[in-house]
C-alpha cells in the first residue's frame, strides 16, 4: 500500500511539474536556496500577504464547515484563530526561511462528504498540508486520497479513528474516552445512576462517542441504552419520545447545538410535570454559548454540563494568554477558538522538523510527523500530548475537562473539573477504532 501512494505521489509530482509557476506549487520540485528539499505547495515565492517578502511560502489548505452546515458556528472561529496561529508563527520568522499561508486555500465543505472531496480535490495539487480538515464523516470521504499522496492533514474532530492514521495529526483526547470520563465524573458525583443513554448522531461523531458510553457503562455496571437521531430541529420528536420512555438516569448527547436545544428544552419542558430530571452531559461540538440566550436556558442550567478536550477560552496557560493576545476578544465568543487554536500545533511542530531535516516535500513532512514524541502545546494540553510515534495507545490523550453553564463566562460555560482522567479511560487500551465506518 505504501508503495502505491509512492507511485501515486510521483504521479502528483509530474502533474505539478506541468503547471510550473501555478501559484503554491514549486516549480523545481527539488531543492531550495536552504537546502531544503521541495515539492508541492512551498513556493520560493513569497506569500500573497507575506511578512517578509525575501521569504518563500508554505501553503496549507482548509477544508470547513463556512455556511450552511450544522457546525458552521463553531467552524468560522475555528477557521480564523487557525489565520490568527499562523501569523504569529509569520511574525515569529516563520519557518524554514519560509511564510505559511493559510488563506488562499479555503474552502467550505458545508458538512457534505461529497462536497468536501470536491474541493479538497480543487486544492490538494496546491498545498503541502491541510490545516484543517472538520468533520469526521467528512475527513473520512478524503481519507484514502490523502494516504495514496502522503499528505498530513490537521483534523477539525476528536474521532478515535484518527489515532490510528499516519496522515492525521489529532489533538486531545477523542470523542470515545470523553465519554467514558464524562460517566465516571457524573455516576461519581450521583452515585445512585444506574443508567446511561447515548443520544447522537449517526457515524464517526456520534457513533464513536457512543462507544466509548456503552463501555463506560458496562464498566460500571450500569444499564445502557443506544439512540440515534438525524440532523435537524424537526427530527428530534423521536429521540425525546425514547429519552422520556426509558428515562435513563444520564444522557450522553452527541449532536450540534440546534439539536441539543430542542433535546434539552425538550426534556426540561416536561420535567415540570414529571419530575423527570437526567443529568445530560454533550460532547464537545454539542455546545454553543447561545443556548444560554435560548427558550432551553433554563432547561440547560437545570440539567446540562459540557465536556471537553481542553480547558476553555479563559484558562491560564502560556498557549490560552497567545491566543488572546492574537485573537483579542471575538464577537461573538465560542470555543471554537479555542480548538482552532490548540489543532494547529502539531502541525507547526511537524513543520519545523521537517525543515531541520532539510525536507518539506509531502513525504518528508509526514516522516516528520509519525516521528514526533511530543508536541509543545504551551500548556493547553499535558505534557506528554502529541505522541505520534507512541502507537495509538502510547500516544493518545486521556484527560478531558467538565464545565456547566454560566451566563457571564467567556464561552458560556464554567469549569467544574479540570483536566481529569477517570479511572475507566485510564484502564483503556486503545487497540483499535471504537467506531469504524462499514
Amino acid at each position: 500500500m505504501k508503495r502505491l501512494g509512492a507511485i501515486a505521489a510521483a504521479a502528483v509530482l509530474v502533474l505539478a511539474g506541468a503547471l510550473a509557476g501555478c501559484r503554491g506549487a514549486d516549480s523545481t520540485g527539488t531543492t531550495d536556496a536552504s537546502g531544503i528539499k521541495t515539492d508541492i505547495g512551498v513556493t520560493k515565492e513569497p506569500c500573497p500577504s507575506a511578512i517578509d517578502k525575501a521569504k518563500g511560502c508554505i501553503y496549507l489548505g482548509t477544508i470547513s464547515d463556512l455556511s450552511v452546515g450544522p457546525f458552521f458556528p463553531l467552524a468560522v472561529p475555528i477557521t480564523n484563530a487557525q489565520k490568527a496561529f499562523w501569523n504569529r508563527v509569520n511574525k515569529a520568522g516563520g519557518i524554514g526561511g519560509k511564510e505559511i499561508d493559510v488563506t488562499t486555500y479555503v474552502k467550505d465543505n458545508k458538512y457534505n462528504p461529497q462536497t468536501h472531496n470536491e474541493v479538497y480535490q480543487e486544492i490538494k495539487g496546491k498545498v503541502l498540508a491541510l490545516a484543517q480538515t472538520l468533520g469526521s464523516p467528512t475527513t473520512a470521504a478524503i481519507l484514502g486520497d490523502l494516504k495514496a499522496n502522503n499528505i498530513v492533514a490537521v483534523p477539525a474532530s476528536w474521532t478515535s479513528l484518527w489515532a490510528f492514521e499516519d496522515v492525521i495529526l489529532e489533538s486531545g483526547a477523542n470523542y470515545c474516552i470523553e465519554s467514558m470520563n464524562a460517566i465516571d465524573y457524573a455516576k461519581g458525583a450521583k452515585p445512585t445512576i444506574k443508567s446511561v443513554m447515548a443520544v447522537h448522531y449517526a457515524g464517526d461523531y456520534g457513533d464513536d462517542a457512543a462507544a466509548g458510553a456503552k463501555y463506560g457503562a458496562e464498566k460500571l455496571g450500569l444499564t445502557f441504552t443506544d439512540v440515534k437521531t438525524d440532523p435537524g430541529a424537526a427530527n428530534q420528536a423521536g429521540a425525546i419520545a425514547q429519552i422520556l420512555t426509558a428515562k435513563p438516569d444520564l444522557i450522553i448527547l452527541t449532536t450540534a447545538p440546534t439539536e441539543a436545544a430542542v433535546i434539552v428544552g425538550g426534556i426540561g419542558a416536561q420535567a415540570q410535570t414529571t419530575g423527570y430530571a437526567p443529568q445530560v452531559i454533550g460532547t464537545s461540538p454539542t455546545w454553543n454559548p447561545a443556548l444560554n440566550a435560548s427558550a432551553a436556558a433554563p432547561a440547560f442550567a437545570a440539567l446540562y454540563l459540557q465536556s471537553g478536550p481542553w480547558q476553555t477560552w479563559g484558562a491560564n496557560t502560556p498557549g490560552h494568554q497567545a491566543m488572546r493576545a492574537a485573537l483579542g476578544t471575538p464577537s461573538p465568543l465560542v470555543d471554537g477558538y479555542t480548538a482552532g487554536w490548540v489543532w494547529s500545533y502539531p502541525l507547526k511542530a511537524a513543520l519545523e522538523k521537517a525543515a531541520a531535516n532539510k525536507d518539506l516535500t509531502r513525504a518528508g513532512l509526514l516522516a516528520a510527523a509519525k516521528s514526533l514524541t511530543s508536541v509543545d502545546y504551551e500548556g493547553m494540553l499535558p505534557s506528554g500530548a502529541g505522541n505520534y510515534a507512541g502507537g495509538a495507545d502510547g500516544g493518545v490523550v486521556r484527560s478531558t475537562v467538565i464545565s456547566k453553564p454560566d451566563k457571564a463566562a467567556p464561552t458560556g460555560v464554567t469549569e467544574v473539573l479540570p483536566p481529569t482522567v477517570g479511572p475507566t479511560a485510564q484502564g483503556f487500551k486503545l487497540e483499535k477504532a471504537c467506531y469504524t465506518p462499514a
